[in-house]
């Protein structure tokens, strides 16, 4: 059965990297650490492509494992449908207002319910449920255990309403028929799961392991209290999400999806899950209880593929993702505070896209720099878990650490361009939090002004190369060189 037509189809967009030439076939990786660490170097390296795992050892061909999937610029817009755009820069002014106007259309894409999809090609049910069918890799030496959902999309259902929430959530495999499933307090799905739990009925959870990597990129973001992530999906496709209803919770899940668990947590039923890293490459907590769902359906569609996004010291498989997602947003929040002339911003990877923030303005009068600065810190977009805000002539291209460290080192007194604000927003998911001086999670933050000096901009040394016009005829001419 043919997924043509689906707009969450992951083969389609899989048609579309290798036309783009952003995807590579790996053929034999162990799932035990090695499809992990194959990742991890690649995603490492300039230009790295989409990896596609097959023949993976112990599991018959056609089982596959895709990850690195969002981390480039040609992949990650072609997932947004933005076209092809080739540059960081291109791809966060692209997106600029865009994640507003997404938000303000989803109303108007519900989803379509359907009673047939590629998802039904294969079904386990009840005591011929298996996972150990799926090669879940083990993706770091410390981990707890073998994680079968990490570019996972977890669907879940309100107690007291029609909501549906779709939420991005790591899924620890515990036996054949159990997993573990991590939900960060606070979180909707979580606050779904409270409500149950405190009533005393079991919670409908749908785990969707393999699709478009569209899916799990929105169900990572935060989108508003009572909205269902395939409605925005839906704005951004500009068509409705097509979802089928699983035969035992009746949650809805894409009609082309990969492979889907489906089963219950019940109340009182919790197991040690973990440990597992975290977007900043730590292991923050050790392992601890989470829910266990029990599954009773197994959906996958002949030659499944699983799509693996997992956490770690960045750059990781999505860091470069949230890097573009949260600089665009980043700059729509310097704009709308009224900070002029931002040429750019840019979310590090190094800091999980949170901790290291940098924007390029020009200069327009005196405390300018200072301005951008402390908005980038402290804006609601900004604050939790900001830890070195660096504002950088409009000649430094943000994204390029060099360039921003070279102006760093040139161009500030640290004496006088080194602001620091105390009993900042932190978190307890903060690796430095060990060391925090109190109770409630209060940290200090920089502000560090890497702009040439205002009142001296006519008479600071000139620097010393070729110009941006002539760097680009340059490219352009000999391009075997460069």
């Amino acid at each position: 059965m043919s997924g043509a037509g689906n707009p969450l189809d992951l083969r389609a967009w899989l048609d579309v990297a290798r036309k783009l030439g952003e995807l590579r076939d790996v053929s034999g990786a162990d799932w035990n650490l090695e499809l992990g660490a194959i990742s991890e170097l690649n995603v490492k390296k300039d230009a790295a492509p989409a990896l596609l795992f097959d023949d993976i050892k112990d599991y018959p061909n056609g089982y596959r494992v895709l990850t690195c999937s969002t981390a480039s610029p040609a992949r990650l817009s072609s997932l947004l449908r933005l076209g092809e755009i080739k540059t960081h820069a291109a791809l966060v002014h692209k997106l600029r207002g865009l994640p507003k106007a997404w938000q303000a259309a989803a109303p108007k894409f519900e989803p379509v319910i359907t009673e047939k999809g590629p998802v039904f090609e294969n079904i386990q049910s009840s005591d011929a449920v298996d996972m150990n069918t799926f090669p879940a890799p083990l993706w770091h030496e410390k981990d707890g255990g073998r994680y079968i959902g990490t570019g996972c999309m977890v669907v879940t259902r309100d107690l007291d309403s029609d909501w549906v929430n779709v939420g991005t959530y790591r899924v620890q495999m515990h036996d054949r028929n159990t997993v573990g499933l991590d939900m960060i307090p606070g979180k909707h799905g979580a606050q779904q799961y409270d409500k149950h739990m405190k009533a005393g009925k079991p919670f409908p959870v749908a785990i969707v392991c393999g699709a478009d990597p569209l899916g799990y990129l929105i169900s990572g973001i935060e989108v508003p209290y009572g909205m269902c992530e395939y409605n925005y999906i839906g704005a951004i496709l500009g068509e409705p999400v097509q979802v089928v209803r699983g035969e035992v919770t009746g949650l809805p899940f894409p009609s082309g999806a990969e492979l889907v668990l489906e089963g219950w947590a019940h109340p009182g039923d919790e197991r040690i899950e973990g440990p597992f890293g975290e977007f900043h490459g730590y292991y923050p907590g050790k392992a601890a209880t989470a829910p266990a769902v029990k599954i009773e359906r197994v959906y996958f569609r002949h030659n499944p593929i699983i799509v693996g996004s997992p956490p770690a010291k960045p750059p990781n498989d999505y860091s470069y993702s949230k890097a573009v997602m949260r600089s665009a947003l980043l700059l729509d929040a310097l704009a709308a505070a009224g900070v002029p002339d931002v040429a750019n911003v840019w979310a590090h990877e190094i800091g999980g896209a949170r901790m290291f923030n940098v924007v390029a303005i020009k200069q327009r009068y005196a405390g300018h720099a200072r301005q951008a600065g402390h908005i980038l810190s402290q804006c609601g977009v900004g604050a939790y878990m900001s830890r070195y805000s660096v504002v950088v002539d409009e000649d430094i291209d943000p994204s390029n650490l060099q360039e921003v460290m070279w102006a760093v080192a040139t161009r500030t007194d640290p004496e006088i361009d080194i602001d620091i604000i105390k009993r900042g927003m932190g978190s307890k998911n903060d690796p430095m939090s060990i060391a925090y001086r109190y109770d409630a999670p209060l940290t200090s933050k920089a502000v560090i002004d890497a702009c040439r000096p205002y009142d001296f901009l006519k008479s600071f040394p000139e620097v010393a190369e070729a110009s941006k016009e002539l760097q680009d005829q340059v490219r352009a001419k000999w391009k075997e060189l460069f």
